[in-house]
């Protein structure tokens, strides 16, 4: 097993522990709301950016106990658009490194078999030079694996969230948490990978939004292998072709990118991202 595999190993073994100590019994986020210096409490916001970052400062110190027991130190990220969000360095050789990202999602209520789907870092400077330090903590190539320690959620009903009430100390355990029944998943972002950008004009990779799919790391490039994916997203919406009728085109898509690149289209995973079922 080599340091990646055994990385990857144990960032998963440590997340599996992590949902008993976010939750409740019944699956309730334990955290309710923010207290102020009179012991009022206000319930949280439904927005996906503060729960987001609720979530990681709630599991933080876990993750520096991990680091602590596996023989890592943990290097933030410099500026806030910087990525990724933590870089884990092995004490003894700080040749080896891993980035690991927090992402969190939830669960579409009408197909609760996907997810919002979420990005996967930028496909630019960063990412086409790998010896660049542009908006990342080490240069991209300095990391021996890129990973997504994930959260997947399903937000409450907002009918029985009242955000404009306080509520008192004594009545923290009757006030509903806003999101429930957490699942965790540990993939290297190449595997959870879309072909789409994942979020309008920027220059951000987008995940895939079958659960199933991300739990289990089947992203559209899991048959062809990371060196595809870095290819394709070097050089995203770059390539021009042109068809038997000498009309131009960027190539936009997985498909016409591995036929341009002459590579086995067999490999190709072909119910990526589907919503018409759970397969």
């Amino acid at each position: 097993m080599n340091d990646k595999e055994k990385f990857a190993q144990q960032l998963t073994d440590f997340a599996a522990g992590l949902q008993s100590y976010i939750s409740t019994e019944d699956g309730q986020w334990t955290i309710k709301g923010f207290i102020d210096i009179f012991k009022n409490i206000y319930t949280l916001s439904t927005d996906t950016k503060i729960i987001s970052k609720i979530l990681e400062i709630h599991l933080f110190p876990k993750v520096l106990q991990f680091a602590q027991d596996y023989g890592y130190k943990i290097v933030l990220a410099e500026h806030q658009n910087y990525y990724p969000d933590i870089s884990l360095v092995s004490k003894e050789n700080e040749n080896i490194k891993f980035a690991v990202d927090f992402k969190t999602s939830y669960r579409n209520p009408k197909k609760p078999f996907l997810c919002n789907g979420f990005t996967l870092g930028s496909h630019g400077k960063y990412f086409e030079d790998r010896k660049s330090t542009k908006n990342i903590q080490f240069p991209y190539s300095d990391y021996l694996g890129h990973f997504c320690l994930g959260i997947i959620y399903s937000r409450v009903d907002g009918s029985s969230i009242d955000e404009t009430k306080a509520h008192k100390l004594d009545e923290l355990q009757s006030i509903s948490s806003v999101v429930k029944d957490f699942q965790f998943f540990v993939a290297e972002k190449w595997r959870i990978a879309s072909d789409k950008s994942g979020s309008g004009n920027t220059a951000n990779i987008g995940s895939i939004n079958n659960i199933a799919d991300i739990i289990n790391g089947r992203g559209m490039f899991s048959g062809l292998g990371e060196t595809w994916f870095d290819d394709y997203w070097m050089n995203y919406q770059k390539i021009i072709i042109s068809d038997a009728q000498g009309n131009t085109k960027k190539i936009t898509t997985l498909e016409e990118f591995v036929n341009y690149r002459n590579g086995d289209t067999s490999l190709l995973v072909s119910k990526y991202n589907k919503d018409s079922d759970e397969s």
